[in-house]
């Protein structure tokens, strides 16, 4: 079973940046898009940005304009450019791929990322 493996998180200070990557422990085929959700402490979780393999991007009201998301098809790997980072932006943030192969997705573990005002 192939696994997403996110790195990039931490902590940091309001206005920093910080970018999440999201790579699969195998190859995944056919991919139709990715995408970014976090959760807030004692929050849903909820959609921060979507790609899909064509590279149409979509995203939530509160982070356009900071947030942009991409893809390195050769690498398999999808990022999340976080910048002008808000303390409200705290959360743990899941990558998510849907691929024709397993339309339900895979998800990752999900990293935590921490702004401090």
């Amino acid at each position: 079973q192939v696994e997403l493996v996110e790195s990039g998180g931490g902590d940091v200070q309001a206005g920093g940046s910080l970018r999440l990557s999201c790579t699969p422990s195998g190859r995944i085929w056919n991919i139709i898009d990715t995408a970014w959700y976090r959760q807030p402490p004692g929050k849903q979780r909820e959609l921060v940005a979507r790609i899909t393999h064509s590279g149409s991007t979509n995203y939530a009201d509160s982070v356009k304009g900071r947030f942009t998301i991409s893809r390195d098809n050769a690498k398999d790997t999808a990022y999340l450019q976080m910048n002008s980072l808000k303390p409200e932006d705290t959360a743990v943030y899941s990558c998510h791929v849907v691929a024709s192969t397993n339309f339900a997705g895979y998800w990752g573990q999900g990293i935590q990322v921490t702004v401090s005002s």
